[in-house]
């Protein structure tokens, strides 16, 4: 099974396009929207069982150029 988290992205000024973009391309994400506040984009992903969150994040997202900063948010089945 593999695991869901919620990735709010970061973007440098003005790359905010480009990192959307740029993450469309490596097609990794469920979701992904546009959003108002602190960060940009908000992104959900399914990690495969078998891998590493914070290195599956780091070797197919955060090398994207523009991405600032992130804060990811894991989920855990309730019932």
């Amino acid at each position: 099974m593999s695991t869901c988290v919620f990735i709010q992205i970061r973007c440098k000024p003005g790359t905010t396009y480009k990192v959307a973009e740029d993450i469309a391309l490596r097609e990794i994400h469920s979701e992904l929207y546009s959003t108002s506040g602190d960060y940009d984009l908000l992104m959900k992903l399914y990690i495969p069982a078998d891998a590493d969150v914070g290195k599956y994040i780091n070797d197919h997202l955060l090398d994207i150029p523009g991405i600032e900063r992130s804060l990811t948010t894991m989920t855990f089945k309730v019932f």
